[in-house]
């Protein structure tokens, strides 16, 4: 209970000093719900900021699944040349276009099972689409989640997976979708683990 109460009284000033930023964070503002596992698959381990224009380019090149599930590796890494671990976003997100065509008539999926099919989804991409495209409950938990939160002491946990975990214990269901744009910007604004100087910055 304890750790409740904590974690709603940060959450608060974080949404109050972070809430209303239009910021725009990869999975935010495509026009389609395949677009946006696709880019999140494309952000793993890459900044926002270098993954939105390079997805920007990649969906005017290749403007459906079916165009992008034939589209030839080179081409699609000439693409994706300033991503991190391209070679493997390359296959993944061609291999993901495919399974979506063959398995599941070009529509995302809507159940977590189902997304942990998909070549290059993992947990994070997986709530993210669910919470994003589908409107359901999910915590997304990336690597600025999982650090603020262990720094912060909400959670004492050793992976995102963990966390996660602990988090849908701890958080009410009714913040689990706005905890990870919430504490993305957060830890993008705030570097280290020094939890008086994270805290100091719900304060500027």
């Amino acid at each position: 209970m304890r750790k409740r109460e904590e974690f709603i009284g940060i959450f608060r000033k974080a949404e109050k000093k972070y809430g209303k930023s239009t910021k725009r964070l990869a999975g935010d503002g495509w026009d389609k719900d395949w677009k946006t596992l696709i880019v999140t698959i494309m952000s793993a381990q890459s900044r926002d900021e270098t993954t939105i224009p390079i997805a920007e380019e990649l969906f005017m090149k290749y403007g459906s699944l079916e165009e992008l599930a034939n589209a030839r590796y080179e081409d699609i890494l000439d693409v994706f040349r300033g991503l991190n671990y391209n070679r493997t976003k390359v296959k993944h997100v061609i291999e993901a276009a495919k399974l979506l065509i063959k398995d599941f008539h070009e529509k995302v999926p809507d159940d977590m099972e189902d997304l942990l099919k998909i070549p290059g989804v993992g947990r994070k991409t997986a709530n993210l689409v669910l919470t994003e495209c589908h409107k359901k409950e999910g915590i997304t938990i990336d690597t600025h989640c999982h650090r603020l939160l262990n720094v912060l002491g909400v959670v004492k946990t050793k992976n995102p997976y963990d966390t996660e975990m602990e988090m849908m214990k701890i958080a009410p269901k009714k913040y689990w979708s706005k905890i990870n744009r919430i504490f993305v910007l957060w830890g993008k604004d705030s570097f280290g683990r020094d939890k008086k100087k994270i805290l100091k910055k719900l304060e500027e």
